[in-house]
């Protein structure tokens, strides 16, 4: 396993690596990543790895776990709303996770070591207005009765 990035560039580096196979696996390879969140299999996550791999599958049983985890059962979600939507809520979860890792590698950074991180970092766009071409939504996603839980992105 390979050592943690420990360097503003080396977290940015891991960042965008893991943001761009994120990104492909909502984009270029979404009819598979589709396929592979089979909502009657629990706790199911989009893991974006640094060696441009991405993959779904169950989080790491390692109590607590090494690495910040990806949000579980996001594959619930995939047939109570459209696929569009579904996308958007993978992608959403997909930058919160990303940002996590970010904060985790970087716990050891000065305050303007994080400043340069987080503003390399906000040069790019977020994955999920890279998959919705920046298109803003309309209801923030909120939880109301039953499985509905995320607001419509339709015009």
């Amino acid at each position: 396993m390979a050592s943690n990035p420990h360097t503003v560039e080396e977290i940015f580096k891991d960042y965008s690596a893991r943001r761009i196979v994120a990104i492909r696996a909502l984009t270029h390879d979404v009819d598979k990543l589709y396929e592979l969140y089979d909502s009657g299999k629990d706790n199911l996550c989009l893991y974006g790895h640094s060696n441009k791999v991405w993959e779904v599958t169950l989080p790491l049983e390692e109590v607590p776990a090494n690495l910040p985890e990806p949000t579980l059962e996001i594959n619930f979600a995939r047939d109570d709303v459209s696929r569009k939507d579904w996308i958007s809520l993978v992608a959403m979860h997909s930058d919160s996770w990303l940002l996590s890792l970010a904060f985790y590698f970087g716990f050891h950074l000065n305050h303007n070591e994080r400043k340069r991180l987080f503003g390399l970092i906000n040069t790019l766009s977020t994955i999920f207005q890279f998959v919705t071409n920046n298109k803003p939504i309309k209801d923030m996603p909120t939880i109301v009765s039953g499985s509905k839980f995320w607001g419509s992105t339709e015009d």
